[in-house]
């Protein structure tokens, strides 16, 4: 009884840190993915668009913009100087 128990427990215990680590790999791949213009080019073939080069391009801008507002999103804040009470 205590041997199947612990079998079912290891069991859930693997898949919930599996998936909490396949979450935290994907994440991370997913940030530092950068596409080429071909790339792009094909995605949005797949989605039935057909883009030009100043469309290639403005897209590429915008995927630009947003990992970097991600990496400054995660930089940590600076804390604010506090005001130190004055003596009366």
């Amino acid at each position: 009884m205590a041997i199947t128990l612990t079998a079912i427990g290891t069991f859930i215990l693997g898949l919930v840190l599996g998936a909490l680590g396949g979450v935290y790999y994907l994440r991370n791949k997913m940030q530092n993915m950068t596409m080429s213009d071909a790339e792009i080019a094909t995605m949005a073939k797949g989605m039935g668009m057909n883009l030009n080069q100043k469309q290639l391009a403005q897209i590429q801008r915008r995927m630009k913009n947003a990992n970097q507002n991600q990496s400054k999103s995660k930089a940590p804040a600076k804390k604010q100087p506090s005001k130190a009470p004055t003596k009366k």
